[in-house]
């Protein structure tokens, strides 16, 4: 049965945003609608303007017989700075202050309406890189890389502290705690990363950099390639971190536990994926 735009329209948006960064052949929108390739052109060509015009993403359309419409999901400067600074006010309330000059993050990295704009936000910043799988450790940074890599369409994998029995053979490596300079050891399935991927490494919080610093080295034991490094959030440290290569969206400056105040600020993301424009 043929479609009419209206709905054509709709339903090739929606299923575009649900299959980023995967090519869908004219030839494919043309049968599922019985409409010509014309028609459908013209279809990609509303949504692509659309899409650009309210900073949904970017449309690739690629022409040819093996050609057709890829989603690439992004975010215009102007949503992800009101979105940073809506977290920096979320942030500062002196109630998330924990010891230890940690920030209490749960509730924000357990909400889906702040997932979804983490997820499009750290995707922004390697919208042109090759990426093949997102790392995170056990068990905050868990919602933020399963977000990530949702907008990505890539896979998604989780270094462990302990070994799990489920998980099988492991590769583990120790690496030195930031913050304790303690010797711990973290885990990852064989079969959770193929050698040779090129992976980017998310997290929720970072103060000396030793957890991320270990993934680092859990790569490198996977003969991978690290991307990059983005954390939700950074806090204020005295020492060397032990990674200087990174991305945050936010940082925590200052925590007084006696005042019980918490000043925090945007953190690299911008001004790396924006540059100092406003």
């Amino acid at each position: 049965m043929k479609t009419r735009r209206s709905d054509r329209l709709i339903d090739m948006t929606n299923y575009l945003l649900e299959r980023p960064h995967t090519l869908i052949s004219l030839t494919f929108f043309a049968e599922r609608y019985e409409s010509a390739k014309s028609s459908i052109s013209e279809d990609l060509a509303i949504v692509k303007r659309t899409f650009q015009a309210r900073g949904i993403g970017v449309l690739e359309t690629i022409p040819g017989a093996a050609g057709g419409a890829r989603f690439i999901p992004s975010i215009n400067e102007d949503e992800a700075r009101s979105f940073i600074s809506e977290m920096v006010q979320e942030m500062s309330a002196e109630s998330r202050l924990l010891p230890g000059g940690y920030v209490y993050l749960s509730d924000l990295l357990g909400r889906p309406d702040v997932l979804r704009v983490v997820g499009r936000v750290i995707a922004r910043q390697y919208i042109d890189k090759q990426i093949d799988a997102v790392m995170t450790v056990a068990t905050k940074g868990v919602p933020i890389a399963q977000s990530v890599s949702e907008y990505l369409n890539v896979p998604f994998v989780i270094v462990r502290r302990d070994s799990k029995i489920t998980e099988g053979a492991t590769v583990s490596v120790n690496y030195v705690s930031g913050s304790s300079e303690r010797i711990e050891k973290m885990e990852l399935s064989k079969r959770s990363l193929k050698r040779g991927s090129h992976v980017l490494v998310v997290d929720d919080f970072m103060k000396g950099g030793g957890t991320v610093n270990g993934m680092k080295s859990m790569i490198e034991e996977f003969d991978s390639e690290l991307v990059g490094i983005t954390v939700f959030a950074e806090g204020s440290f005295a020492g060397q971190r032990m990674v200087d290569d990174y991305t945050s969206l936010l940082r925590v400056d200052q925590v007084n536990s006696q005042d019980k105040t918490i000043h925090v600020s945007a953190g690299t993301y911008l001004d790396r994926v924006f540059g100092n424009q406003k």
